[in-house]
């Protein structure tokens, strides 16, 4: 009797534990990436940093700088990440609906070899201004992972999205329509 009352005991024990990590964790497991869309979450806006615009080079290796009087979508990917890939399409129809828009600019920057980015412009039909940059990132673009993505207007970070997504998303076109609208 003393012995099944101590495997019970044993069996509570073990059973606490498990719940214990399994809500220790679950507090700590990141969202899924349709959780995170960029609106969600927003970082805190830097102060009007100057040093967010980069000066970047085209395709054809002219200097580019980016445009500080308009609302800066900025892509950071690369020919060989899947993720990055895997989100381009939709970068390129949200590329599609705001292009025409003058308050509106769009940099997709890599810091590959620019004969690796053509080869691979070469072989897809993205219709979008990319870019090539080699410098160090400012402290509010800086990162590891890549797609990462920042919506930027005067110097501030107005919306960051690490990981790739659904930028086809009708919650990212309402916040970019209600930024451009200010």
């Amino acid at each position: 009797m003393k012995s099944n009352l101590k495997y019970v005991g044993i069996a509570a024990g073990l059973l606490l534990l498990a719940v214990a990590i399994y809500f220790s964790m679950k507090d700590n497991t990141p969202p899924a990436a349709s959780e995170t869309a960029a609106t969600a979450d927003l970082p805190p806006a830097v102060d009007g940093d100057a040093s967010l615009y980069l000066t970047l080079s085209d395709m054809k290796g002219n200097a580019v700088a980016m445009d500080t009087s308009k609302l800066i979508f900025l892509n950071v990917w690369a020919t060989w990440c899947g993720p990055c890939n895997a989100e381009m399409p939709s970068i390129q129809s949200l590329y599609e609906r705001y292009k025409e828009n003058p308050r509106m600019a769009f940099y997709i920057v890599s810091d590959e070899n620019p004969s690796t980015v053509q080869n691979f412009l070469q072989k897809k039909d993205y219709q979008l201004p990319f870019y090539l940059f080699n410098g160090s990132y400012p402290g509010p673009l800086n990162g590891d992972a890549i797609p990462r993505s920042y919506l930027v207007r005067n110097g501030k970070v107005l919306a960051e999205q690490i990981g790739a997504i659904d930028w086809s998303n009708p919650e990212i076109s309402q916040f970019i329509d209600q930024q451009l609208a200010l």
